[in-house]
Parts: structure tokens; sequence; C-alpha cells
């Protein structure tokens, strides 16, 4: 064999070679991308504490320079308070829960924490499927027996991130709050169901503060709380296709807790159905001096089923009226459309707009409004105090703009 014909030979092995080594170190990075629970120790027992587990599960995720899968395998996971912190390496990591992810039982643990599950600076996360289980029912009856009880904490925090995609996961029995975004840009909520006893007590649905581009779609929500609460600085929000019920309602605010407070504006709720709560589409907002406002509000394709107030503002939001402020609210209100919402009200006064004397309502707009008292059997009242605005077409109760 001549020279020529060895040196094509090793040239070739070499390329071989070469090719599979890079191939081996491919699939390894791949491997290396991809991280179970379980075999980074946690049990799925239910009885193993796995926190742990799970943070040293994210921190691998985060360190990863590609993107990364977190997978959470059939089981029920026991998890104390566990926060999982950017920034990371990449922006492409993705839960895939298969599991039950489930807090002590014991309130004590979580009690005075203030959040279960917490991502902070992260840009980038999906979290699909799975089951959060608060297990906060015991907290619950501590509160209603009116013993001391710790506060209890919040299911899921979101703070101070961007491009968040969460879908088909279920949040059960949180202790307070079951999901709260806080400080985020370009979140999306979808296929959601979250569910707590209509008497539990501060088991906000979602909650969406000082946050952009936020998105919320079909979703059943169930709660003894607001089934989306809307706080302060809140920009740009989307709410569509939510079920919600028991609950109060899908709620923007309470506002002016603040003198001085960032506003709300741009927010559309486009075919919710409500039943049986305590409020449908409502605005609520200390009587107190604040710099807050809520403007550019669009509620759309509303069906309410039996609900105490389908529409309001409240301007002097006091709940159980203990250590009310007693002043004239700061939050301005304007531009406020609703528009194509019909359906049934537990109370004879399905439309109401008590706002504030020293800023009145401005700018409210009702188009397409129809709504009875006692299941169609009684026409329905409507009472407006400082509210300003106009009645388009059929309007029932009849308009007192």
């Amino acid at each position: 064999m001549s020279s020529h014909s060895t040196l094509g030979v090793s040239s070739l092995l070499f390329t071989v070679f070469h090719i599979a080594m890079i191939s081996s170190q491919a699939a390894i990075a791949v491997s290396a991308a991809k991280y179970n629970v379980v075999s980074l120790g946690a049990k799925p027992d239910g009885v193993t504490d796995s926190t742990q587990a799970f943070v040293g599960t994210w921190l691998a995720a985060c360190g990863s320079e590609m993107p990364a899968t977190i997978s959470v395998p059939p089981g029920r996971f026991l998890v104390g308070g566990a926060t999982f912190n950017g920034p990371c390496k990449n922006n492409a990591i993705r839960w895939q829960i298969e599991g039950v992810i489930t807090a002590p039982a014991d309130y004590n643990v979580l009690g005075n924490v203030g959040t279960w599950l917490l991502f902070q600076h992260v840009d980038g996360i999906s979290i699909s499927g799975g089951v959060l289980d608060g297990q906060g029912a015991a907290l619950w009856a501590c509160k209603a027996s009116g013993k001391s009880c710790p506060g209890g904490a919040t299911t899921i925090v979101f703070s101070d991130s961007r491009n968040i995609a969460i879908s088909k996961l279920t949040s059960l029995n949180s202790q307070l709050f079951h999901i709260v975004i806080n400080g985020c840009q370009n979140v999306r909520l979808q296929g959601m169901k979250v569910f707590a006893s209509g008497d539990s007590p501060n088991t906000d649905g979602v909650h969406v503060q000082l946050s952009s581009g936020v998105t919320i779609m079909n979703s059943k929500i169930g709660t003894g709380d607001d089934c989306v609460s809307v706080g302060a600085g809140t920009t740009n929000l989307w709410i569509e296709n939510v079920a919600c019920g028991p609950g109060h309602g899908i709620s923007i605010g309470s506002l002016g807790k603040d003198l001085e407070e960032a506003g709300v504006e741009n927010v559309t709720v486009k075919n919710a159905v409500f039943r049986g709560t305590q409020n449908g589409l409502r605005i609520k907002s200390w009587g107190r001096l604040s710099t807050g406002f809520a403007k550019n509000i669009l509620f759309q394709h509303a069906v309410m089923s039996n609900v105490n107030n389908p529409i309001v503002i409240d301007q002097n939001y006091c709940p159980n009226n203990i250590n009310c402020p007693g002043q004239f609210s700061g939050v301005k209100i304007s531009d406020v459309t609703y528009q194509d919402i019909h359906g049934t009200s537990a109370t004879e006064v399905a439309v109401k707009f008590d706002c504030s004397l020293k800023n009145p309502c401005a700018g409210i707009r009702l188009e397409d409004v129809k709504l009875t008292y006692k299941n169609n059997q009684q026409p329905a009242q409507a009472s407006c105090v400082n509210a300003g605005g106009l009645a388009f077409g059929l309007v029932q109760p009849s308009s007192c703009l």
C-alpha cells in the first residue's frame, strides 16, 4: 500500500474517530441537560423531605449552558420552602411535572415563611402539568377558630422575572394566595386549575402586581377570595376564558393602600363566567389619599350566574369595616367599558358604582348589559354615586350614569 493510501486511511479513521467523539460529547451534553429529581435524591413517597433534591436539580439545570429539562415523575414529593434563584446560564428551563408536589402537613413549617415555592430573577422558564398541594385546610381551620395562627405561605411566586410560561398546572388548597406574579414581564398562564374551599381565607387564585404583559387563559379558578386579583403597577394584562367560582370574582385592587402607588392600565377581561361568586367584575380602592389610578379597562362578554355583585366599583373598600381610613379615595378610575355582560344577580342591585367624591369615576361605558334578579324573575337595580359615563344599546338595569 502506498504512503498516500496509508495517509488516506489514517485520515479517514481520524475523521471517523473525531465524529464519534463529537457525537459522544453531544450525547453527554444532551443527557446532561435533562434532569430527573428522583435521580438527584427526591423520593416519590410523600413522606421523605425532597426539598434539597429539588433545589439541587434546579441548580444543575440553571448552571447548564444549554436548554435544560427538569422532570418530576409520578408520585407525591414532599417539599418544604424552596427558592429557585436566577439568573441562569441558559434561558430555556422546562419543568415537566407528572407528580404531586406537596407542602408539609404541619402549617407551622411554612406558616411564617411567606412563600412556599419562589422563583426569582429567572428569564425563560416553562412549567407544564403537575399538581401543587398546599395542604392549607388545617391553617384555614385554625384561623376560623380564632386561635393564634401563622399567616401562611403563598404556594408559588414568580418575582422579578421574565418570559414565563405555565400550562396545565393545578394548584390545590393553598395556605394563602395560590399564584403570585410580582415584578415580571411576559408571563403566560394557560389551562390552569386552581381550587380551594369557598370559605378559605385570602386564597386568591392568581395575583398580579407590578407586572406587564401577563396573559391568563382557559383556566378554572375556585377559591375563598378573588379568582384573579390585580394589584398596583399592573399594565397590559389579558384575561380570557376564565371560569370563576366559588370566590370573590375578578378584582382590580384593592388599590390605594399606599400614598405613592403605581397605577393599573390596559386590562382586558374577556369571556369570563362567574358562578355563585361574591362579585363578578370588580374595581376596589381604599378610602384614603393615593396617587394610584385604574384606566383603560375592558370587561367584555361575561356571563353571571347568581352573583351577588355582578358589576361593582367600590372606592370605600374596607373588609369587615375594621380600621377603615374614612377618607376620600385618591385613586382615579377612568375609561372603564362593560360590553355584553349578561346573567343573574343574587342581590337586587346588580350594578353598583360607588366612586370617590374628590375623584369621581369618569368615562364609564355600558353597552349591551342585561342583568336580572332572582333567576330572571325580577328586574335588577343600578346604583351610582359620583360616577360619570354613557350607556349604549340595551342596558338592564337602566343606567344610572
